[in-house]
């Protein structure tokens, strides 16, 4: 199989025992080793601390302690859950295009001495090693999602929602993506490192999220603005450092393809950055820090899946194109809709997401700088991208959807009004951020 063709991070869940039936002698380089145990920790710094206190920084003061508390709480809780039945139910060895079934429930069959495989005929990482970076990426996304419902979700429902979102879709979209026998892997999809699996399910939910929970009390009449630019700009900043975790990582080696994702990580976000704080110049007269801050994100959403497969001027183009997308999302479409996604949630991982994965059809041609081969086609890749994207979304849609009305008929999904008036850090955790 040819580098380009090769979908992202998991393709390599092709498991051990595929490597076996190969006719190659099996090698575990140390440096893959280290470098793919120094991206799984610069995964987890993207959560704690870095998307924590991105968020966090842009609730008002009386909140600060529940984003906190929430992102933690869900990356605690995911990463059991993994364990127990998510990277089975992701990459279980199942052949179904839909899910790995339950072969590698409770981690049966790991060892310290089993492999996975890498893009590599014989070069192999530890599965522990794997399943450990993996787990990383499934706790993220959960936890990006509640940026649209901050400051009035329940912190008991929002941890019910988490763990069965995460069951009926993250893991399922993961093994179809990512899983040499998944649905969307066969279509032949480029998602290297989660345009779909992380940004647009994160995305899709939380636009449904924000829709069925509501807007927050006095939405459009008080002041909402964030509490602090400077956390949020220190978040920003541990996202994109995180980032190369993310991106670069998702190689699972490290060669060359993972310094192509890390440059694109680099020039995709400066291009979006300067993209939406461009615009807010010519729009506002004035660009601002969250702009700034946005734009970053923007960037490094989109060239999320397309890190691997385009190359690093194509990479500011997209980062550019996906900015002003989503600005157009924020500024426009969202108060025309008339929906409350608090941290734009939709308008950034959604919009971002959906933008990446369709550019990546357009900037992996080789014509663009891309690596795709001289018989890649732009317009059936392209096309390839979109119906990846369709599927995300019908599939995360219909089924965020009833989850969250099923918790809200069973255990209400919103706090009181007396409790978000007086905010989620005391009414839901009895502890305050700041004191005097």
């Amino acid at each position: 199989m040819k580098r380009n063709t090769l979908i992202g991070a998991s393709t390599l869940a092709l498991l051990p025992t595929l490597a076996l039936a190969q006719d190659v002698i099996e090698t575990v380089d140390k440096g893959d080793v280290a470098w793919m145990m120094t991206a799984t920790l610069l995964v987890l710094f993207m959560i704690l601390p870095g998307l924590s206190l991105f968020y966090g920084g842009l609730v008002r003061t009386k909140n600060m302690l529940s984003v906190l508390m929430q992102c933690t709480l869900i990356t605690a809780m995911v990463m059991v859950i993994w364990v127990v039945w998510g990277y089975s139910f992701a990459f279980g060895g199942s052949t179904s295009p839909f899910w790995g079934g339950m072969g590698k429930l409770f981690l049966a069959g790991v060892t310290p001495d089993s492999l996975a495989a890498t893009f590599t005929d014989g070069v192999m990482i530890p599965e522990y090693l794997f399943i450990a970076f993996q787990m990383t990426f499934a706790a993220i996304t959960p936890a990006l999602i509640v940026g649209a419902f901050a400051e009035r979700i329940k912190f008991s429902a929002l941890l019910v929602f988490v763990l069965l979102w995460v069951t009926i879709v993250y893991f399922p979209v993961a093994h179809m993506v990512w899983d040499a026998n998944g649905l969307i892997f066969n279509m032949g999809a480029i998602d290297f490192a989660g345009g779909t699996v992380v940004h647009i399910n994160a995305g899709i939910a939380a636009l449904c999220g924000s829709i069925m929970i509501g807007k927050r009390v006095g939405f459009g009449r008080d002041n909402m603005a964030p509490h602090s630019m400077t956390l949020t700009m220190v978040g920003a900043a541990m996202l994109w450092v995180g980032w190369f975790g993310f991106n670069a990582g998702s190689n699972l080696e490290a060669t060359s393809g993972a310094t192509l994702a890390m440059i694109n990580t680099f020039t995709a976000t400066a291009g979006g950055i300067l993209a939406w704080c461009a615009i807010e110049g010519m729009t506002r007269g004035k660009a601002s820090m969250l702009g700034a801050a946005s734009g970053m994100v923007a960037g490094l959403v989109a060239v999320t899946p397309a890190c691997g497969t385009i190359g690093p001027v194509g990479a500011i183009a997209l980062g550019a194109i996906a900015s002003a997308v989503c600005y157009f999302f924020v500024a426009v479409i969202k108060s025309k809709a008339g929906y409350d996604d608090s941290l734009d949630v939709f308008g950034v991982h959604g919009i971002g997401g959906i933008v990446g994965a369709i550019g990546t059809g357009i900037f992996t041609a080789p014509g663009l700088g891309g690596t795709g081969g001289d018989d890649y086609s732009l317009l059936g890749q392209t096309w390839i991208q979109t119906e990846a994207v369709v599927i995300t979304i019908v599939w995360c849609g219909i089924a965020s959807l009833i989850l969250y009305k099923l918790i809200d008929m069973t255990m209400g999904l919103r706090v009181t009004e007396e409790e978000e008036r007086i905010g989620l850090d005391l009414s839901s955790h009895g502890e305050q951020a700041y004191h005097g």
